[in-house]
């Protein structure tokens, strides 16, 4: 690199790279003004003359910052459908153990590793779904398979007695919840089968609660029973999670996703059972009910990250303020810096059909907008008809969201909200986004051993690529939770004789990556982030350099 400064028309809006289908978005900052998406937007002085500002006919250049989390199953499974995602813009590999066996899981695991040995510059993160604790019904009579009719106005007795446990019919159905008698009251409801049925508290007894049926239908065995509301002393972790746990920290997975947390103990409970040998492991809670929003900040403070799990959520809570605890989950991980997820029936109807709704891609590109650092397909690429063409869509929509940002804004908000004083660190990274808007900056690079130096960077929402150079597999891979970050495993052994030439030589690499995907160009400026001395929690100098 030669040291120097990029002249620019104005400091606030960066230029634009080739189109390009990698993970993070990036600009050039010697493009004109007429490659820069929604330039006079960018310049708006507010909030609603940006959205006046913004033009459908412009063309998002930037490559994708947010995170695509795919859900494995049978339509995806293979080496080279995943090896397909990953072109696509799959980021992180979610496996869901409330399907499928050990065996199972084991072959999807050695699948994505092979897929992404097969495209070595991804860094594809695995992550386990716990099953969480659940309220399910027993079983018909008749077996498994059996359904029963239930129609509104019926009158129906779930009962906690074993005895009823395999001949459930229209009269009487069993629950395995044990407690429900004693959390629920005359006039609570009972939602069965995700929302499908739902019951109302008519009386109760020790072991019986008499419901009406409000909506009615067709009801098979063990389906899930969502009481709205009710605070459910359920233990955090089944027998069968804790089991499930092992088996990731066997395997070596990177994230947990953690099902149904209710308050700051159940984080503790999964972090205590991955134990020693999982310490490494990111915990990220699933918030899906009234009393994990409630208890939303103690969850917050312990946890590594957050997903948005809009499935039971839109159940336990009214439909139509699960808004409202998006935007507030949202917004909450933003100010603390932690990454949040934005998960279910995002793209629904691709499960069966080549394009999505226009309600799904405004869904998913207001995710991005309030600040999701993911967004998560489900059944779209477990078991979908068009599992890479929903990555796709996901892709596009998000690189179009990315480039509508009111960027300058959303930056200066969070370093306002930032409390004072800030570590070195800290210091260091608003610092080195905010050169990075001034510089108009192509990318800001950094090196890091444990991912914390670009988290930072990631915090406060730069518009260009974040470039993450470790040599830490594990670190690596877990970047991809945090908006923004794209990492780059360098693998070369480190030169300890002469730290200062190692160092040029990583940030070389980083540079050439870039140049490979066409947003690092001759005359780019970059932030350069960097230590004072070798070794982990030592990142406090900034520089600016052109690519010569």
């Amino acid at each position: 690199f030669l040291f120097g400064f990029t002249e620019m028309a104005d400091p606030r809006v960066e230029g634009v790279s080739p189109d390009g289908r990698g993970r993070m978005g990036s600009q050039s900052s010697q493009s004109s003004e007429m490659d820069v998406p929604h330039y006079q937007a960018q310049l708006a002085n507010t909030h609603l003359e940006h959205l006046c500002l913004l033009d459908i006919s412009t063309q998002p250049h930037t490559l994708r910052n947010t995170g695509i989390i795919c859900t494995i199953g049978p339509a995806s499974q293979t080496v080279d459908v995943l090896e397909k995602l990953i072109r696509a813009g799959m980021c992180i590999a979610r496996m869901n153990f409330s399907h499928g066996d050990h065996p199972y899981h084991k072959v999807t695991i050695d699948n994505v590793r092979k897929a992404a040995e097969r495209v070595p510059d991804k860094n594809i993160a695995i992550a386990l779904d716990t099953k969480g604790p659940e309220i399910r019904t027993g079983l018909l009579k008749g077996g498994g398979s059996a359904e029963i009719q239930l129609n509104t106005g019926d009158k129906l007795v779930l009962t906690t007695e074993e005895k009823y446990y395999e001949i459930g019919d229209t009269n009487n159905l069993y629950v395995d919840y044990k407690n429900i008698t004693k959390v629920l009251e005359r006039g609570d409801i009972v939602y069965v089968d995700d929302g499908l049925i739902s019951l109302k508290v008519m009386e109760k007894t020790a072991t019986t609660l008499t419901t009406i049926v409000q909506n009615g239908g067709a009801l098979g065995s063990r389906k899930g029973i969502n009481l709205p509301g009710a605070v459910v002393d359920l233990p955090a972790l089944s027998e069968k999670d804790r089991k499930d746990l092992e088996f990731g920290v066997e395997q070596g997975v990177d994230i947990i996703f953690a099902s149904f947390i209710r308050k700051a103990q159940d984080v503790h409970d999964v972090r205590a059972q991955l134990g020693e040998k999982g310490k490494n492991i990111r915990i990220i809670s699933k918030i899906e009910n009234q009393e994990g929003v409630k208890n939303f900040d103690e969850i917050l403070d312990v946890t590594d990250g957050i997903m948005v799990a809009r499935g039971d959520l839109g159940i336990e809570i009214p439909a139509e303020k699960v808004f409202l605890a998006q935007k507030m989950m949202i917004g909450r991980c933003n100010r603390l810096g932690k990454p949040v997820i934005v998960a279910t029936q995002m793209l629904e109807s691709m499960v069966s059909k080549p394009r999505p709704t226009r309600a799904e891609t405004s869904d998913v590109a207001n995710a991005v907008l309030d600040g999701a650092d993911c967004v998560m397909l489900s059944g779209e690429t477990a078991k979908g008809k068009y599992p890479e063409k929903t990555v796709e869509m996901m892709h596009k929509i998000c690189c179009e969201s990315e480039a509508a940002m009111f960027h300058r804004v959303v930056f200066d908000e969070l370093r306002l909200l930032t409390p004072k004083p800030t570590e070195t660190l800290l210091t260091t990274a608003i610092a080195a986004v905010d050169a990075a808007f001034s510089q108009n900056a192509a990318a800001i690079m950094c090196l890091t051993t444990t991912g914390r130096t670009a988290f930072m960077l990631a915090r406060y929402r730069p518009r260009c690529p974040i470039i993450a150079i470790t040599r830490d597999r594990s670190a690596a891979r877990l970047c991809h939770l945090h908006r923004g970050i794209h990492p780059l495993f360098y693998q070369d052994p480190p030169n300890r004789k002469d730290w200062a030439d190692d160092m040029e030589k990583r940030f070389l690499y980083g540079a050439d990556w870039g140049k490979s995907m066409g947003f690092i160009q001759k005359g780019s400026s970059i932030v350069v982030l960097s230590g004072w001395k070798p070794g982990p929690a030592n990142t406090n100098t900034i520089r600016i350099f052109q690519v010569d």
